[in-house]
């Protein structure tokens, strides 16, 4: 989804995850600006993320050395955002973009090289587990103020929470949906009705689960469960305009064009260990192809040396100028990603087994890997984890790193097994240049292996609205994803497991297996840490040995900005740029 979905990932056990957790992101996984080495996915160290103190989670947000307050931040970038209603949001430009307005129980405090730790965001601190993980309290700060200036209120905490229930929502993560006891027929509570399992007491909130989660403050760190006031609940129509009790607020939106951030001025920067609020405004710019931002960011003049980007990176046919070059490398942040780019396969229209391994075998990576711009930019893949992350399992059932620019004749010989030949293939990509050039290399591989190609095109700021759907028409489409939270079971459940599939959710593959089913459940209830990553493990394999999907590449990141912006560093809790440290240089 859009680049991928939260780039966090552990495979650890419930019982550890309240400690502290095991990540890719962060230092020591990337370079910095001006280095000459280039990262690689395998072999990258992990960090630990912790879990802050009551003093971590309390405001203000340590300054950065250096910056000064003023001035304007602006992007270029691709597309506009689908979703800003924060229920909506599972997609990780979407979570990116929303860090300077919306706010909720925790969240991420990133260090001055990207490290993160897990904080109160609006809580006091990261919460209060109790009966092995089934009851969790967070105690709401004093001062944090909605845009209009009315306290963030204990109602709209609730309110936040129950709001997920309701109809008009149909995408955004579905944990705690899941995991609030009690709530299976619940609707939402605009009928007047209240979930017995979330109680407030004073400025408490306690959750009542209906298992054991350790992992529920991580949980909680997601866009997804930020802040909604009751008072300015539009429903379906919040989603194009939320409320701010962050540093920033929207002042304009053009959907499609253009969004501008100005000060929020109720906001308390003595509320918010997280966020720093340097520049008087951030906008927003869409409509930009990678070729056309990253020209100029090389030339670098007007308002452009203000310029920084969320989604677009380095455009593939500028990497050999621009990290090649050692004068414009020092306006790059480069950092090796948790994401797994991959391409689902439609199992509810593809069901036989050897035209979705015919597939596998078939499949161009080292053509598409070039036209992403290299080894500078990607590694291939052979597994759903990335091998960052613990837990992964080296394992290659489809003979990719023998053959990775694809194998027609196996790929051929199995669809004559099957009987298959000439087997129509119904391919959505992304509209972009640099998409279309890949969706050419695959129609031609697919087609020299015996397959019939009908590509189609998606608007990029629908394309993962379109792919949610049950009934969406394709067989193969393109999907990013990373843990949503430091646990595999952020990674196997939302994509893998038969009861995540529906319109809206992230079962791409809408792949239904036992066997599957079973292996994840068990996986969650591991609380050794070295099991859990062997079982988290085993069930990668056995997702690729039913050919669910074909694993594609590792991200390497590398955004490019401007000269005048300051502090370009990476959020690994929200895996983008940090939009909250960065200033505008004098």
């Amino acid at each position: 989804m859009s680049f991928s979905r939260r780039n966090f990932l552990i495979a650890t056990g419930v019982a550890a995850a309240s400690a502290s957790v095991l990540t890719a992101c962060g230092s020591g996984s990337g370079s910095s600006s001006g280095d000459d080495t280039v990262p690689k996915v395998s072999g990258s160290k992990t960090t630990k993320i912790d879990v802050g103190t009551k003093a971590d989670s309390t405001g203000p947000a340590p300054e950065v050395t250096g910056a000064v307050k003023g001035g304007t931040i602006y992007s270029l970038d691709q597309f506009d955002m689908d979703h800003l209603d924060p229920a909506q949001i599972y997609v990780s430009t979407e979570g990116a973009i929303t860090v300077p307005i919306l706010r909720g129980l925790t969240g991420y405090k990133i260090d001055d090289k990207g490290g993160a730790v897990l904080v109160g965001d609006a809580a006091t601190d990261a919460g209060t587990m109790k009966d092995g993980g089934r009851t969790w309290s967070f105690t709401l700060k004093d001062g944090v103020k909605w845009e209009d200036g009315a306290d963030l209120s204990m109602d709209d905490v609730r309110h936040s929470f129950e709001r997920l229930f309701a109809s008009f929502i149909t995408e955004g993560p579905r944990y705690v949906q899941q995991w609030l006891a009690g709530a299976g027929k619940y609707t939402g509570p605009y009928g007047g009705k209240h979930l017995d399992s979330i109680e407030i007491d004073g400025r408490t909130v306690t959750f009542r689960l209906n298992e054991a989660r350790a992992d529920f403050n991580f949980t909680l760190a997601m866009r997804g469960y930020s802040f909604v006031p009751k008072k300015h609940d539009t429903k379906e129509k919040y989603d194009k305009r939320p409320y701010s009790c962050g540093p920033y607020k929207i002042q304009s939106r053009s959907v499609g064009k253009s969004m501008t951030l100005v000060r929020n001025e109720h906001w308390d920067p003595k509320t918010d260990s997280i966020r720093n609020a340097y520049p008087d405004k951030f906008v927003f710019q869409y409509g930009f192809e990678p070729v056309a931002s990253t020209d100029r960011y090389i030339a670098d003049s007007g308002n452009d040396q203000y310029a920084m980007s969320i989604f677009n990176e380095v455009a593939p046919e500028r990497t050999a100028q621009v990290l090649t070059d050692a004068k414009l490398k020092q306006r790059v942040l480069t950092e090796v990603d948790t994401v797994t780019y991959y391409w689902p396969i439609n199992m509810t229209r593809i069901k036989d087994l050897k035209v979705r391994q015919a597939i596998n075998y078939a499949w161009p990576q080292q053509q598409l890997q070039t036209i992403r711009g290299g080894a500078a930019m990607s590694e291939l893949a052979t597994t759903i984890l990335s091998p960052v992350t613990p837990g992964y399992t080296k394992f290659d059932l489809y003979g990719k790193t023998r053959k990775p620019g694809g194998d027609p004749v196996k790929a051929k010989a199995l669809l004559k097994e099957a009987g298959k030949v000439g087997q129509k293939l119904v391919i959505a990509y992304q509209q972009s240049d640099n998409a279309v050039k890949q969706a050419v290399a695959i129609k031609n591989a697919l087609t020299a292996a015996g397959f019939t190609v009908v590509n189609k095109q998606i608007d990029k700021s629908t394309f993962y609205t379109q792919i949610g759907k049950i009934d969406n028409g394709y067989d193969l489409y393109y999907a990013g994803w990373s843990p949503d939270w430091p646990n595999g079971y952020s990674v196997f459940y939302p994509c893998w497991d038969g009861h995540n599939i529906g319109d809206g959710r992230s079962n791409y593959s809408q792949l239904n297996d036992a066997s599957v089913n079973k292996a994840i459940e068990a996986a969650s209830t591991i609380a050794d840490t070295d099991a859990a990553n062997k079982a988290w493990g085993a069930v990668d394999r056995q997702v690729m040995e039913l050919a669910g999907c074909v694993p594609d590449y590792h991200s390497i990141r590398n955004w490019m900005y401007g000269s005048k912006v300051g502090h370009v560093v990476y959020d690994s809790g929200n895996t983008c740029v940090a939009l909250c440290k960065l200033y505008a240089k004098s």
